[in-house]
């Protein structure tokens, strides 16, 4: 059984926006506590080259700028712990909260920061793992800017893969739109503009089934597979985007915590404050429109001040 372990602000999530509120914590004296989770790091972990994070003029490798992250919040103070939260008590004071599936191990909480974050969709093929951050990406206002003057494609049919695919006509000769169907979830006006494009080229009953290239070359060629006949072509793209949706990491949260249909965690408006007074939510879990670093950095701040003060007006 481990040594029961108490802390003021117990925030589960390393990414930018936990590690943040770990910073501000730690510097408001509150010694937080991280639970990194499994996949500590969030998606930079998993992202090449950061060029859109202030500070950093010349860019930055994700995990480089995560290690910086965690390497600040230490010096203030903050305690990592490896593993992941299995199980919340939310009906006692302090919070309880299980990890790995043990209940001998467990943390209790004054207050608690949720800063779990949202994985990207995947196509689930191998050729994408092994080029993840390599010209494949499931970001194109983070990364459209190294794919100048190329043809890349995207795939998707609802409105985020129509404003991406908008977005990369600004570097990218041409964008080309794959999707398994002919009909598009996309909203009307969305779609129509998409459509509109003249950089943008369309393959419908089409699915990715190959990417050819290397770390060294990044993306060379993409291979699609026609779905009604089977058929597959090859074409010489350099970037695959990939915008299927995302998945908040929100399931522990069911049940406990009010979230819209797609799982993101809802805030009080103007706050990131949760309707059970000492749990506050910061970054992508609470975030469907932006998904930023940066914003889900601002939000890890905001989740921390908020945290502080929820204490100060308890008597903590």
């Amino acid at each position: 059984m481990s040594e029961p372990r108490h802390t003021k602000v117990l925030i589960i999530g390393s990414g930018p926006s936990g590690l943040t509120a770990a910073l501000y914590a730690a510097r408001a004296d509150l010694a937080p506590i991280v639970v990194e989770g499994i996949k500590s790091g969030g998606q930079l972990m998993i992202t090449t080259d950061v060029e859109n994070y202030p500070g950093f003029p010349d860019g930055i490798m994700g995990p480089e700028i995560i290690e910086k992250f965690k390497a600040q919040a230490e010096r203030f103070g903050t305690e990592f712990v490896y593993g992941d939260v299995t199980k919340v008590h939310t009906d006692v004071r302090p919070f309880k909260l299980e990890l790995d599936d043990d209940p001998d191990d467990f943390i209790t909480a004054d207050t608690i920061i949720i800063a779990t974050g949202a994985d990207a969709k995947w196509l689930g093929i191998e050729d994408e793992q092994r080029l993840m951050g390599y010209g494949v990406t499931a970001c194109a206002t983070c990364d459209g800017a190294f794919f100048k003057e190329q043809e890349v494609c995207i795939v998707g049919g609802g409105d985020t893969a129509m404003e991406e695919a908008l977005f990369l006509t600004r570097y990218c000769t041409r964008v080309h739109l794959i999707h398994r169907r002919d009909y598009f979830r996309a909203s009307k006006v969305m779609l129509a503009r998409a459509q509109a494009h003249p950089k943008i080229e369309w393959h419908t009953f089409r699915q990715i089934t190959g990417i050819a290239g290397s770390k060294e070359q990044g993306v060379t060629s993409v291979t699609l597979t026609n779905v009604q006949d089977g058929t597959t072509e090859e074409h010489p793209w350099t970037g695959v985007f990939v915008a299927i949706g995302h998945k908040p990491n929100s399931e522990l949260w069911q049940g406990l915590l009010p979230m819209n249909e797609a799982g993101y965690l809802l805030r009080t408006p103007d706050s990131t404050r949760t309707e059970i007074p000492g749990i506050f939510v910061s970054g992508d879990v609470a975030d469907p429109y932006y998904r930023q670093a940066v914003t889900a950095a601002g939000t890890g701040c905001m989740a921390a001040i908020d945290a502080e003060r929820w204490l100060e007006e308890q008597g903590h």
